[in-house]
């Protein structure tokens, strides 16, 4: 919303594309094996919609010429759809991620790749924004994964590394008994502080992209890291209650998030 039009509309492309390959990752009707098939399908139409084959598919035409228009790595594009099956590759339950680099690679393909794809569309002119993006990314999904622990722990899946349990003493099986708001909390004040130090990254970004581009940029960073404070400000408790913004505040964010593209 706060993006120029043209922007705006590449990255509603975008989202819908994401929207597509995870409604075929997330089909609980189809097996692990044709959920491949579906999304390799679906890479290769793209493809050859990219290469100028002739399509009605609304969502493949936008995407494509939104690939073109702000010159989008096709191999990012393959990565975003490879990150939406890393959830379901064990059917509903993730592994548990023994260390901290291989929760970076998830956290890579489901959220890093869409930073990267973004400041495509944002615009920069500095490789450095390149990595910064990434870090960008990992700090958003380190956020989903502080705050979903309840969540994703009643699913089977435990993303905090394992390595990181056992620095504090605590055994997965924490996550789901009733002490677990007391049990996790020095590991969650820990990856707390992970995140915080990925969202420097944010800040050393924002004046490497284009201006028209910065207030949306600006708008994302700000909501994400006031969910990652509200759970410090919540002593880390993310098991009584689900920790959100109110619509107030994401309004109020939105709306200073105007305000700098007005300025």
């Amino acid at each position: 919303m706060v993006l120029p039009a043209a922007k705006r509309d590449a990255l509603s492309a975008v989202y819908a594309f994401m929207r597509r390959a995870d409604d075929i990752s997330d089909d609980p009707s189809l097996p692990i094996e044709q959920r491949h098939e579906k999304l390799d399908t679906l890479l290769c139409f793209l493809k050859r919609v990219i290469d100028g084959e002739k399509t009605d598919d609304a969502v493949l035409l936008a995407l494509a010429e939104t690939q073109k228009q702000f010159k989008i790595p096709v191999e990012l594009l393959e990565q975003l759809v490879q990150g939406t099956l890393m959830d379901v590759e064990h059917g509903q339950t993730t592994a548990q991620y023994e260390t901290f680099d291989q929760l970076y690679n998830y956290c890579y393909h489901v959220a890093a790749v869409v930073g990267l794809i973004c400041i495509r569309i944002f615009g920069y002119r500095d490789p450095r924004a390149e990595r910064l993006a990434e870090r960008t990314g990992i700090a958003f999904q380190l956020t989903n994964i502080i705050r979903d622990v309840k969540e994703d722990s009643q699913l089977g899946r435990v993303y905090i590394p394992r390595e990181d349990l056992n620095r504090f003493g605590i055994d997965t099986h924490a996550l789901t008994n009733g002490t677990a708001a007391s049990a996790l909390r020095p590991v969650l004040e820990f990856e707390v502080g992970r995140a915080r130090e990925y969202y420097h990254s944010a800040e050393e970004l924002l004046p490497l992209i284009d201006d028209d581009s910065q207030p949306a940029l600006w708008t994302l960073v700000e909501i994400y890291r006031r969910l990652l404070e509200r759970i410090a400000q919540r002593d880390y408790d993310v098991f009584s209650r689900r920790v959100s913004l109110s619509t107030a505040e994401k309004i109020t964010v939105l709306a200073r998030g105007f305000l700098r593209r007005l300025a």
